[in-house]
């Protein structure tokens, strides 16, 4: 374990960037020391501002570019007497001596601690393809790279490429779209928003089609050709973009290659730290988008590049510098994060499929489409929720959501209820507030739980759209919803009756069946539930679409109208 500060002795405390980790752990070291002489070393200009609000600014919602900047260095000394040096770059490290080699615009110096905190985040990855060194290619990263795309907007450019479609790219391509600009997202991924799962990724999508914006997903970029007047962005596929700006936004990297090559232990360029923070080296702290962190839900080992656990873990650094005793071991993140799409929210927390396949984890999928409030109160909409649980002992894995409203809330719960290692079924009893213009007597968490309830104890079976075939050729498939959602499309070859009419024409279902398994659907599973226990009792092998045809149409995307058939509705004469 490595050696722990002195509380007794006056000491030296270095900070290795500021913004959400450095900056944190620096306030709360002075909050618990007035004698400490805390110095906080920042490359940059800004040693404290809202990352998150910078694609905002681009897109003008965000018109001062000072409302940016949480704290300056003279704020920091005012409130706080922090020693914050803008424009010093760490470029050196000897842990042995306890230095650190500083460049700054006169030259290098050597700053020695007690203690040292590395938070020096993670610089954007620039694909090393050919014409990126054009002046028209920015990142989004840091302030002057948001002053940068605003002056492109504001000075006439009218057509903008993003490549990559996670959340930065995707808030980027929002904010260009606000701007009237024509909006091109190239992502290698077949979806965007990848952590996102397909079927509610295609939700994602159609709204950035509404949104006029070109999306291209399963492409690369393979060159960028810089001309006159524009660049053209060449794509795997041979097609072209013609682009006034391009926006690179294909994931971050640790910034770590001083702090390793000094001995500071990394996995993939990411620092290996303990519950506390602590490196392999004694005296050496790290925190933020550049240390390892181990997922509560899979165990997986990687960076998680959020501001939220960037601050607590600061905070908790600090605590253990100064006060060992009696810190905190900083909490395994759930990654919980949302992003504005449109008219859209989306979020997730805890494991998606793909990490937990990966991670060998099994697990069983609810989908859910709850208002996000009393369905009688104006305004109500449907909230669309995934939530992956244990098939066993049904402990929840991960969430995700997307929706007008209320898509935050639902998150939050859940991963709150990750954190406190909850199972489905105890979201039953949880106690939400209520009031029809907020939620429902049945909020859509509870409703998780009593489906999770459900299934847990053989009351519900589900079939999911992954199904499809194997229901087509080897199932009778039961669509239990009125006639007028019927005729808008359905399945070929369903047997279709009204669930109100279900227990009258068993026999027919019977009939139809010929011994088959039934694979009951409605439109978002709740009729189907209905349903599937009405068939179930009558003695045949029964499970429920889970999501309805709501889900269905949207694991099928686009291949939906081709599979789906329709009837046209006849008119009275």
């Amino acid at each position: 374990m490595p050696d722990l500060l002195d509380t007794t002795q006056p000491k030296t405390i270095v900070v290795v960037g500021g913004v959400a980790g450095g900056m944190s752990c620096a306030a709360r070291a002075r909050r618990l020391d007035e004698s400490a002489n805390i110095i906080v070393l920042e490359r940059g200009e800004h040693v404290s501002f809202a990352n998150c609000g910078l694609p905002y600014f681009v897109g003008g919602e965000i018109e001062d570019p000072a409302a940016l900047l949480v704290q300056t260095p003279a704020s920091l000394h005012a409130a706080l007497a922090l020693d914050v040096r803008p424009g010093h770059d760490v470029v050196g490290l000897d842990a042995s001596q306890k230095t650190v080699t500083v460049q700054t615009a006169d030259g290098q110096q050597s700053i020695g601690f007690d203690a040292l905190v590395l938070s020096p985040g993670a610089a954007a990855f620039v694909p090393p393809l050919p014409g990126i060194d054009s002046p028209r290619v920015r990142t989004l990263r840091t302030v002057n790279d948001a002053t940068d795309l605003r002056d492109m907007v504001t000075g006439g450019a009218r057509r903008a490429v993003v490549l990559g479609a996670g959340f930065i790219g995707i808030e980027a391509a929002e904010a260009l779209a606000a701007q009237n600009l024509e909006v091109t997202v190239v992502e290698l991924a077949p979806q965007p928003l990848p952590p996102m799962e397909p079927e509610l990724a295609w939700l994602i999508t159609e709204e950035l089609r509404q949104l006029g914006i070109d999306l291209r997903v399963g492409v690369a970029a393979a060159s960028i050709e810089p001309g006159i007047d524009s660049d053209s962005v060449v794509l795997a596929d041979g097609s072209r973009v013609d682009a006034d700006m391009v926006v690179v936004s294909v994931g971050v990297r640790p910034d770590t290659s001083v702090f390793e090559q000094a001995g500071v232990a990394c996995e993939r360029g990411a620092i290996i730290v303990d519950s506390h923070g602590r490196t392999n080296v004694p005296g050496i702290w790290a925190v933020g988008d550049a240390t390892l962190s181990v997922d509560k839900v899979t165990g997986a080992r990687r960076p998680v590049a959020l501001a939220g656990p960037a601050n607590r873990a600061g905070r908790l650094v600090a605590d253990d510098i100064l006060r060992p005793d009696h810190a905190r071991e900083i909490p395994q993140p759930v990654g919980t994060a949302i992003v504005r799409v449109g008219s859209l929210a989306a979020a997730l927390t805890g494991a998606n499929r793909r990490a937990l396949v990966d991670a060998g984890v099994a697990f069983r999928t609810l989908h859910l489409h709850a208002n996000q409030h009393a369905g009688y109160f104006p305004g109500a909409a449907q909230v669309h929720l995934i939530v992956h649980i244990a098939p066993e002992s049904g402990l929840i894995l991960g969430a995700q959501a997307v929706g007008l409203e209320g898509v935050d809330k639902r998150i939050d719960v859940l991963a709150t209820a990750i954190r406190a290692g909850m199972t489905v079924d105890e979201l039953i009893d949880l106690d939400l507030a209520y009031s029809p213009p907020y939620g429902q007597a049945k909020d859509a968490v509870n409703l998780t739980g009593m489906v999770g309830e459900n299934v847990l104890n053989g009351t519900l079976a589900l079939w999911y759209a992954d199904d499809l075939t194997e229901a087509l050729d080897s199932a009778l498939v039961l669509d239990v919803r009125r006639a007028d959602e019927w005729v808008t499309g359905h399945l070929p070859g369903a047997l279709h009756i009204p669930h109100t009419e279900l227990r009258e024409r068993i026999d027919e279902v019977r009939e139809h069946a010929a011994g088959r398994p039934v694979r009951v659907m409605c439109a978002s599973g709740v009729r189907s539930a209905i349903a599937h226990r009405v068939v179930t009792q009558a003695g045949m092998e029964s499970a429920s679409l889970s999501g309805g045809i709501l889900t269905l149409r949207a694991t099928l995307g686009d291949r939906a109208s081709e599979l789906l058939e329709t009837e046209a509705v006849l008119q009275p004469v």
